[in-house]
This record gives structure tokens, sequence and C-alpha cells, in this order.
């Protein structure tokens, strides 16, 4: 009797075990599928275990005046979110691609661009803060700023070469490079020369990332100009200035992981449809300058991606899995800093639907957090997906649904 005791308190820890490491998923939505345009979406922790996400909201992006930055609250224990709240609105302006961040003094920052003259190339980078943000409804902000970052001089050589480099490496392809990116290459480089359009036009769209060192990097791109940069400050915010360009092929919307050794990996969407790929870029002077961009093997159907280095070292990266649109959206695991992604699971993936855009972070509790644009079908309405998940449920893979 005594061995028979013993034996089922064994049965019950290794279920017990079992059970510990079970995969843990759950999802909800923001707010129910409605009829107006959201997307781009963030997601900050907050210190008391609430989650605050905002996205933009309205009927349209950047021709439409009537696009403002909504929020939402998720209550730390509950699984429903709060009634959403306006975060941002410049009056007669689409307001479009939010970033929160909250900094190492536990201030919210809220990042997106105002959309001047319907023109991505016109974009006004905007920045609010609060420190009382974690009441009910939405963050009272204490100051608002505009971002006004002056490239180098070197901005117009360095534009050039990296075009150039990019061209070369493009074997196959229209021999009118500009044709190729649908752009006037002329214009492009005669634009780097005008310092009013060197200082116009950066967006936001992907997560900020604070370095060993303190140093803050916001990443930014151009549409104007076809590629990225970061925003890099060394004083907490007090100041900001522009790295030096990230170029490649048509590139934007920059998403950066770390290597152990410092090396920061930018991951980036590619804009024209040439190859139909994610591109990369190194940094090894923390985020100062950035190699020329390559092509991966990772598909990329013109949308959006998000890269986080989770706190065991390994990569997490959520993207659309397609070259032809953003009917399906894959969450990939990486335990050698992005040399190959061994493990692989869907987060939604069906045709005729719209899954694109994510944000992703690891919270305090080790979870990884996931929003996106999520619209199942045509005629639908849309929403903002919340996914959390550990890396168990992501190495199980699909066959484990």
């Amino acid at each position: 009797m005594f061995r028979n005791l013993i034996l089922a308190a064994v049965i019950v820890a290794g279920n017990a075990g079992a059970a510990d490491n079970a995969p843990q998923y759950s999802e909800e939505l923001l707010f129910p599928l409605q009829e107006q345009h959201v997307h781009s979406s963030s997601l900050a922790e907050c210190p008391n275990g609430d989650f605050l996400a905002c996205w933009f909201q309205g009927s349209g992006e950047r021709r439409s005046p009537d696009v403002v930055i909504r929020g939402a609250r998720l209550k730390r224990g509950k699984s429903t979110w709060g009634e959403s709240f306006l975060m941002a609105d410049t009056p007669g302006l689409p307001d479009c691609n939010p970033v929160l961040f909250i900094d190492p003094k536990q201030e919210l920052w809220l990042f997106w661009i105002a959309v001047p003259a319907e023109r991505w190339e016109d974009s006004l980078l905007r920045f609010r803060k609060a420190k009382d943000y974690q009441e009910k409804g939405a963050p009272r902000w204490y100051w608002q700023d505009d971002m006004i970052l002056t490239p180098s001089a070197d901005f117009p050589t360095t534009l050039a070469i990296g075009l150039e480099k990019a061209r070369q490496a493009l074997p196959g392809v229209d021999t009118e490079f500009g044709r190729t990116l649908r752009r006037d290459l002329t214009r492009i480089l005669d634009d780097a020369q005008d310092l009013g359009k060197r200082q116009r036009g950066w967006m936001t769209r992907a997560q900020v990332v604070v370095l060993p060192s303190g140093r803050f990097l916001l990443p930014l791109y151009s549409d104007g100009f076809l590629l990225g940069l970061m925003a890099i400050s060394d004083d907490g915010g007090a100041s900001w200035r522009p790295s030096e360009p990230i170029v490649g092929a048509a590139l934007n919307q920059p998403s950066i992981a770390r290597k152990q050794d410092g090396t920061l990996v930018a991951y980036m969407r590619e804009e024209c449809d040439i190859h139909m790929r994610t591109l990369r870029s190194e940094s090894r002077d923390d985020g100062e300058t950035w190699s020329v961009a390559e092509y991966t093997d990772i598909p990329n159907p013109n949308s959006s991606l998000a890269v986080a280095t989770l706190s065991d070292g390994r990569w997490v990266m959520a993207y659309n899995d397609s070259q032809v649109d953003r009917h399906t959206l894959n969450l990939a695991l990486s335990d050698d800093e992005g040399a190959t992604w061994k493990w692989h699971r869907h987060l939604d993936q069906q045709e005729g639907g719209g899954f694109h855009y994510p944000c992703v972070l690891q919270s305090r509790d080790g979870l990884i957090h996931v929003t996106y644009t999520y619209q199942p079908g045509e005629n639908t309405g849309k929403s903002i997906k919340h996914v959390s998940l550990d890396s168990n449920w992501i190495v199980a893979g699909d066959e484990a649904r």
C-alpha cells in the first residue's frame, strides 16, 4: 500500500510537471469587428501589470483627416479589454502609425505621425509623454512636441553609394534600376540634397529598443527615400538625433533584434515587389551606422513585420509568410540569432482574410504578446487582435492544433 502511495505521488508530480510545460495561449479582440479602418497597433506593459494598446482608426489612411490614434487597456488579471479612448488627434490631419514606449523612468511615450498634404513624404513626427497612465481611461499627457531630425551632410553620399550597391546585388532585374524601384532615382538623389526634404517624412512603426548603455533607438523610415534610420537618444529622450541611413532596394519599417555580442540586426519590409523577401541590415556601433541591406529567404508581401529579442536570447518574429498577400500570419522562433528559424506556428491563416502589421513584446512573466490588424474576410469588419503565448506554443507547431 505504501508503495502504491509513492507511485501515485510520482504520477501526480509528473502530471503537474507536464502541465507546467504545456503550451500557453490565449486570444481576444480589443473590440468587436466594426466597419472603420483600424490598423498599425502597438503594445506596452505598464508597471502595475496592465497592458496598453493603441492603433489608428478612421475612414482611411493618409487621405482621411478623420483618422485618429485610439487606445485601450487590459487590466491585470482580466481577459477582456476595456472601452477604447482617444490617444491623439491632430485637427484636420490624419494621425497614423502609433508606437508606445515605457522608458526606464516609467514614463509613457506615444510616438506617431500626422500627415500633411496627404503625402507620406511630408509626415510630421510627433510625441507625447505621460506619468499618469495606469488609471481608467486615457493617459494624462503632460508634454507634447514634434521631433525634427536632420540627417547629416553625408546623407546624400551614403544614399547614392547604398543604392548603387543594391543595384549591383540585383542581377536579373530590369536594367533600369529606378524603374524596378518604381521611383525616379534622380529625384531621390536631388531631394537628398534638400535640407527641408531630409527633415520631413520620417515615420514610426516598430517598437523602441533600449540598449545596455541606456541608449534609446526609435526605428524610422521614409517612403520618399525608400530607406530607414534610427532616432537616437543618449539622454533619456531629452534630445534625439538621426543615425546614418539604412539603404537597400526599396525598404522600410525596420524592426530590431540584438545579438549577444551587441550587433544589432534590422529586418525590413520590401516596398516595391521586387523579390517579395524581407531585407536585413546590421549595425556594430549601437545603431550609428548600418550595412547596405541584403535580401533574406523570409517571404514578404509588401507588409510590416516585427522581431524581438527574448530574455533567454532567442529571437521571435511575426510576419506574413506569403509572397502574395496578407492572409497568413506566422510566428517564427530562432535559437541562433536569426541564422535559422527552426520553429514556426501560424497565428491566423484564412484565404480572403487580412492579418498583418504585428507588434511583438515579451512581458515580465516571460509570455510573448502580439497585437495585429485582424480582418477575417471581406466585408466582415476589422479589429485589433491580442494574443499571449509562450515559446512552447510556437515549438509545438501547427500540427498541435
